[in-house]
């Protein structure tokens, strides 16, 4: 009898400590992101990004708080808007200069792209931050996540100090116990990745582990057939690029 009183506070108290985790309805999310409110051009590119999967994989739950580390036309932003759900908090950064590039064929910019999104989606949820991430100014310990797609190359292949040290400020923002999501375009030794925008998966590998993360990787965007000898904008390759999918845990 002891034991059982004893077991059963146990589980009391991990109830209300540990509450009962909620795993990504995946199906509720395809729904969400089949509709007429998501623009066009990013239905093209689920098939290669396999967003739901991505997210699963990562661990997101509703009602999150995340940041879509320059989320660019809003591509993520969308999709984690409706994952987070109403009870979520999506932030979606970017720079002043990055918003004035141009969408990927749409002739227009990021920043006209995002703010699309975010009215014809009507993402209540999201809010925009136009700064660089050293000047975010969000508090240390608030995300749930964050989503880092596309980027880690450009900061690492010019200067890997400065991708260390954009982990490290992003390791601040994280929970104990948080994630961050990193997906990239893979490169291979003794290639110029720099000019291609892609870099080596140890490469991505040695940094989060250097920042204090739990690394665990997934193969599920990984292409074989990609000629890692060209570069991502190659329209041969038409952006179907072979890429790393890693999920870094910040120690709890």
């Amino acid at each position: 009898m002891k034991f059982l009183l004893k077991a059963h506070s146990l589980l009391l108290v991990s109830l209300l400590f540990f509450p009962a985790v909620s795993a990504l309805d995946k199906a509720a999310l395809r729904r969400a992101i089949a509709g007429p409110d998501r623009e066009v051009t990013d239905f093209a590119r689920d098939e290669a990004r396999k967003p739901v999967e991505v997210l699963d994989f990562l661990g997101l739950e509703a009602g999150m708080t995340v940041l879509d580390l320059y989320a660019a036309g809003g591509y993520y932003t969308f999709i984690l808007s409706k994952a987070v759900g109403s009870d979520g908090v999506v932030y979606a950064q970017n720079t002043p200069r990055g918003l004035r590039f141009e969408e990927d064929r749409q002739n227009i910019s990021q920043g006209e792209a995002l703010n699309a999104k975010i009215q014809q989606g009507k993402l209540s949820n999201v809010t925009q931050i136009v700064r660089p991430l050293r000047e975010i100014a969000l508090p240390e310990n608030s995300l749930d996540m964050v989503l880092v797609a596309q980027t880690l190359h450009d900061y690492y292949n010019p200067n890997p100090p400065r991708a260390l040290e954009m982990l490290l400020q992003i390791k601040a923002l994280v929970k104990p116990g948080g994630i961050v999501g990193i997906t990239d375009h893979i490169g291979v030794a003794g290639r110029d990745n720099r000019a291609m925008h892609r870099m080596q998966i140890q490469q991505a590998v040695d940094l989060a582990e250097q920042a204090g993360f739990i690394v665990e990787s997934s193969e599920l965007l990984r292409v074989p057939a990609d000629d890692h000898s060209r570069a991502i904008f190659d329209p041969r390759l038409n952006r179907n690029t072979d890429r790393f999918l890693l999920k870094l845990q910040k120690p709890r």
